[in-house]
């Protein structure tokens, strides 16, 4: 049986959004990523398609346990999102969303780096138009620094790819144990998409800056894709144990200092894919299964949290905390549908974060590393008390501030109302996720010890920021993150450079018609040439009557410029000697 690519699907359907007339194109927008989620549905394990390429092999799509868990769910949040954005107008930001969902298939079903790559750089050029979108100047700063620092992730992949491929590596395989120059470039190119620090403040910068639609594609696609690549290609490597580990402290850190609602939940984005990377250093089946589990949970309820925060700002035009509160009334459907997320995400009996976080944990405790297994426990606790406590209350709950919230489209509430009904289904019955992951793995999440330790653990959180809750507000100030080391000094040495290359042309033109008002004369009067050199040698041989007087000796063009055919002859020479010297050699 013949199997169409999804990601051909939502390609050909970017196409039709330009076709199709008046209001039709938005039936086109939901078709699209429908059809690509029946279409991934619809794949088994052990199906490939190839395709012949400049002699090369590619394997455009294949298929097993782990490529389709990945696909479900890009496929399901593809769905949602564009009925999240189906109010927007602009055709080109659901063209973009569109071909970003597409390149993030096309990555997790690439068997060949050559494909792998391409989407790759699919997804980092289609996704920066969901910050450009929205039409500010910070957003077109934030979009061009975006694309820079991908741009330098899709070198780094590209390298690493050639070289592979120079020794005859075509196809994906896991390069743990290589530890060759390919095996770096590929791993930095893949911990920038992660967003692993110092290489992460690109995703605290320019998810804040996309349209309120862009920014629920870009919370769910980029880092996850890159978390499926770690474990298909480095699962084993213990650095990024370590890296996931400072990753999920890190961005809980951060999220204590940040005042934009987005960005609190970027930061937050950084610690939760913390999880995941340093389950797939740990490398056992147990943690590869919690790595795949928790990037299944996150992007339910991290869209779901970036769909909550895209509400209030498209209500209320609000996206500080230090300008929020008081909204609760007007926006109650949007308070229960993001405290959904929020219970998902801070690991809440019942909701699907429970589920998939304590995998994690399980397995770092399991494999013997008990100080990850710790600061893992930590990172959680600041996670309820920042997306699940602070973030909310401030934002619905805090001091009225007069805002008068427009009304939300229905299809953002439909679209968030189906992130929570997922996030509480696969919390409630975890063996819907369990029985897809790729590993085998005996877990029950259910046991009295864990939902005891857990329920305590976030009882305790709560008291104490009910505790410290005048101390916990945000404030109207900037954090100041490794991007600073791009964004202040490297433009601060731009503009040197743009300014010594002004001058550099200033000075060269002056030069130039100072040489030109120098040799001109010569041009129109070739006398002056010997006249000057004469003086120069002997001054007392030049007889200046001879050159300036009455009747001076003047250059007269036609009388003493070569005749045409002297000239012509002169030019059929040089073409001849050039055109042999051709020849000859």
């Amino acid at each position: 049986m013949s199997v169409i690519h999804p990601s051909l699907v939502l390609i050909a359907t970017v196409l039709v959004l330009y076709l199709l007339p008046g209001r039709l194109w938005r039936w086109g927008v939901v078709g699209g990523p429908l059809l690509a989620l029946l279409t991934v549905a619809g794949i088994k394990p052990g199906t490939i398609l190839s395709y012949n390429f400049l002699g090369y092999d590619l394997l455009v799509l294949k298929a097993d346990t782990l490529t389709l868990v990945f696909a479900l769910i890009f496929s399901i949040m593809g769905v949602l999102g564009v009925i999240y954005a189906l109010h927007v107008k602009k055709r080109g930001e659901h063209a973009a969303a569109l071909l970003y969902v597409a390149g993030s298939l096309g990555v997790v079903f690439a068997g060949d780096w050559l494909t792998l790559f391409f989407f790759w750089e699919l997804m980092s050029v289609a996704s920066v138009f969901l910050i450009w979108y929205r039409g500010r100047r910070e957003s077109l700063a934030a979009g061009f620094r975006y694309l820079l620092i991908h741009f330098l992730s899709g070198n780094l992949m590209l390298f690493g790819t050639l070289l592979l491929i120079s020794k005859g590596n075509l196809a994906i395989t896991n390069l743990t144990a290589t530890n060759g120059i390919a095996f770096w470039l590929i791993l930095g190119s893949v911990a920038i998409n992660a967003a692993i620090p110092p290489l992460h403040a690109w995703l605290t910068d320019a998810y804040p800056e996309g349209t309120v639609s862009g920014s629920v594609f870009l919370s769910a696609f980029t880092t996850k894709v890159a978390v499926y690549v770690l474990i298909r290609v480095f699962a084993g490597t213990e650095l990024l144990l370590w890296a996931g580990v400072i990753m999920a402290l890190y961005g809980v850190v951060y999220a204590v200092l940040e005042n934009n609602i987005r960005r609190l939940l970027a930061y937050h984005i950084i610690s939760q894919v913390g999880y995941m990377v340093a389950a797939v250093g740990m490398g056992t089946d147990l943690a590869l299964n919690g790595a795949t589990a928790h990037a299944f949970s996150h992007i339910l309820y991290k869209s779901l949290l970036f769909m909550g925060t895209g509400a209030v700002i498209y209500a209320t035009g609000r996206e500080k905390l230090t300008e929020l509160g008081g909204i609760y009334k007007a926006m109650p459907l949007t308070v229960i549908l993001y405290t959904v997320g929020a219970f998902s995400i801070s690991g809440v009996p019942l909701f699907n974060g429970f589920i998939s976080k304590s995998i994690v944990i399980t397995a770092a405790g399991e494999s013997g590393y008990g100080i990850a297994e710790l600061l893992l426990t930590l990172a959680s606790v600041g996670t309820f008390l920042h997306t699940g406590l602070k973030l909310p209350y401030f934002m619905f709950f805090g001091a009225d501030r007069g805002l008068k919230p427009v009304k939300i489209p229905l299809n953002m509430h439909l679209a968030m109302a189906g992130g929570a009904f997922l996030c509480i289904l696969f919390g409630v019955f975890p063996t819907l996720l369990y029985k897809m992951l790729p590993y085998p793995m005996n877990y029950v999440p259910y046991t009295m010890d864990h939902v005891i330790s857990s329920t305590q653990l976030l009882l305790a959180t709560a008291f104490g920021f009910f505790l410290l809750l005048a101390k916990l507000g945000g404030e109207p100030t900037l954090t100041i993150d490794t991007d600073w080391f791009y964004r202040k000094p490297a433009a601060a040495v731009f503009q040197r450079l743009v300014y010594i290359l002004k001058q550099t042309k200033v000075r060269l033109d002056a030069g130039g018609n100072y040489l030109f008002q120098f040799v001109g004369p010569y041009f129109t009067n070739p006398f002056l040439a010997p006249r000057k050199l004469l003086r120069a040698i002997y001054p007392a041989a030049v007889d200046d009557e001879f050159y300036e007087g009455e009747g001076a000796l003047t250059y007269d063009e036609n009388r003493y410029r070569f005749p045409l055919g002297i000239n012509l002859l002169v030019a059929v020479i040089f073409i001849t000697f050039v055109a042999t010297l051709a020849i000859v050699f």
